[in-house]
């Protein structure tokens, strides 16, 4: 397998950066659990909400149109994120590079026709 287009020169090389990263995630994983505070008082079970002992169900529902919204706010805020390097070296890369931006950017717009035309950018 060729590597040498993500700047690596081998399969080992690769390897070993992978196990490395999970090396070192774990191992932070560890020493957190072994040198932090513990606490096993009842409190810490129970809802916090600002001192104030709660009365009644402390879970709320929320209309599920605001997760969709916040979906659709990320999805588009990733999108940004995506094209902000291509925008850095655009004239560079050429017209493949556009035309695939344009594809790209019409998938999106097409998506985001279809959440407002179901009405999930509306709020009720």
């Amino acid at each position: 397998m060729d590597l040498s287009i993500f700047g690596i020169q081998s399969t080992t090389t690769a390897l070993v950066a992978v196990l490395s990263g999970l090396a070192l995630v774990f191992l932070g994983l560890w020493l957190a659990g072994l040198i932090g505070p513990r606490s096993y008082a009842p409190q810490k079970g129970e809802a916090y909400e600002c001192g104030i002992p709660t009365r009644g169900k402390s879970m709320v529902q929320f209309k599920v149109g605001y997760y969709l919204f916040a979906i659709l706010f990320l999805m588009f805020d990733v999108e940004a994120v995506f094209l902000f390097p291509w925008a850095v070296i655009a004239k560079s890369m050429g017209t493949e590079s556009i035309l695939a931006v344009a594809v790209f950017l019409c998938v999106l717009v097409l998506g985001l026709a279809y959440a407002w035309r179901k009405g999930a950018l509306e709020w009720k």
